[in-house]
């Protein structure tokens, strides 16, 4: 299996989309379906039925799962970067391609 480019906790700008532009972290990322969820970026809303744990029902929003493709590392500047893989010391470590810095994780 390849080592993921982009893992839980990365901020990410949002490239394509309604949210285009959008910057968030990580909170989930589901590696088997290609998806990763970004905290308040691509916003779900959905109806429900009143139930007995919910009396009330109504909207509920939540944040839903996006195409890893969709979103970028950012940099410290705040412009979207590829990443690629480097050796340093032994170990392989995530370098951004723009700015050539070590991203942590």
């Amino acid at each position: 299996m390849a080592s993921a480019r982009i893992k839980k906790g990365d901020k990410v700008i949002v490239l394509s989309g309604k949210d285009k532009g959008k910057t968030g972290e990580i909170t989930r990322s589901i590696p088997k379906d290609g998806k990763v969820v970004v905290s308040g970026v691509n916003i779900a809303t959905r109806h429900t039925k009143p139930t007995q744990g919910d009396p009330q029902g109504g909207l509920v929003r939540s944040e839903a799962p996006m195409h890893i493709s969709k979103v970028a590392h950012v940099t410290a500047d705040g412009k979207p970067t590829r990443v690629r893989f480097e050796t340093k010391d032994g170990k392989k470590v995530r370098v951004a391609v723009k700015t050539g810095e070590t991203i942590n994780g």
